[in-house]
């Protein structure tokens, strides 16, 4: 069974290399090209193309997936089945080219958060579990019959990074789990069995923007601290601090707690004791601040904030 491997991030590269630690005949691989990023505008490769070249695996790198002279590559690979990893979305001309097709591993369980960042809005909407499913790619983008899901676990100090992390290692071994049945369905002829999305239980999980990570601090604290949590370490949620004067501060935060209390304070109003913490009243609690970046600043815990920052009275984010 020929295989063909998309994607481009860090995420990707453990289900790459779960397939070939295990065997799979991976006849190519696809990702972007190479482009600058960072402060220098330095080119950059991604991810899956560092590993690819580590174990000289066949790359392809097109600017666009139509491309004929990519497509005439692709066909060329002669591919039997082709797994999708955190990547681009696919035409048609290029999901369909396998006979067995085209299944992409997706960090939800499907149908809830269809879309570009499940793993952000699934802990900014305070979901207890979380997870990874595999599944066939159709025309509509998270849609196609599902092979497999497998749940993780949110805890309620879980952030983004901590979870994509899970899911990470997670969806490297139901990738596997993928291939394997694959495998058995290519050798016997008889299609695995799948499992319909129930249209009923869809929700979207859209591409986060500047807007979604300001702080709101009308919302109730618990509502604020799942934002936090579900923006930590990207794309970060941040806010802004009048600290006594008219000079208002951008400050990023990467972590907090919450804490129930009675709303004695106006939103956004402040509780110090400008060495060791920093609250933040709300409508239905205290949101702690415990791991921030003041603009221009390095990241910092608010013990380390504190010592080279006076929180003024009547201080307060707008």
């Amino acid at each position: 069974m020929r295989i063909v491997f998309m994607g481009t991030p860090e995420f990707a590269v453990a289900s790459l290399d779960a397939l070939i630690k295990n065997n799979y005949t991976v006849v190519g691989v696809v990702t972007v090209p190479d482009k600058p990023a960072g402060r220098g505008q330095q080119v950059q490769q991604s991810a899956i193309k560092k590993y690819a070249l580590e174990h000289n695996l066949k790359l392809l790198q097109p600017e666009k997936l139509k491309d004929e002279y990519f497509i005439t590559e692709l066909k060329e690979l002669k591919a039997d089945l082709q797994f999708v990893v955190a990547f681009r979305m696919l035409p048609e001309i290029v999901w369909n080219m396998p006979k067995m097709g085209t299944y992409n591993l997706h960090a939800s369980l499907l149908p809830k958060y269809r879309g570009a960042a499940p793993i952000n809005w699934a802990i900014i909407n305070g979901e207890k579990e979380s997870g990874v499913t595999t599944f066939k790619l159709k025309h509509e983008i998270d849609t196609g019959n599902i092979l497999f899901r497998e749940k993780v676990k949110i805890e309620t100090t879980t952030t983004a990074g901590e979870l994509h992390d899970n899911l990470m290692v997670v969806g490297a071994s139901l990738i596997v789990k993928t291939a394997e049945a694959l495998q058995k369905s290519f050798e016997s002829g008889v299609e695995p069995d799948f499992l319909l999305q129930d249209e009923s239980l869809v929700c979207h999980a859209p591409k986060i923007f500047k807007d979604d990570c300001l702080i709101d601090w009308e919302k109730p604290a618990i509502e604020i601290n799942n934002r936090i949590r579900g923006l930590s370490p990207y794309p970060t949620a941040y806010a802004r601090l009048k600290n006594g004067d008219d000079v208002v501060m951008m400050i990023k935060i990467f972590n907090s707690k919450f804490e129930p209390c009675e709303p004695f304070h106006p939103n956004g109003s402040l509780l110090t004791d400008n060495k060791t913490f920093l609250k933040v009243y709300c409508e239905d609690g205290l949101v702690e601040i415990t791991d921030l970046q003041l603009q221009g600043k390095k990241r910092m815990t608010i013990a380390e904030f504190l010592r080279g920052f006076t929180i003024k009275d009547k201080a307060m984010f707008l």
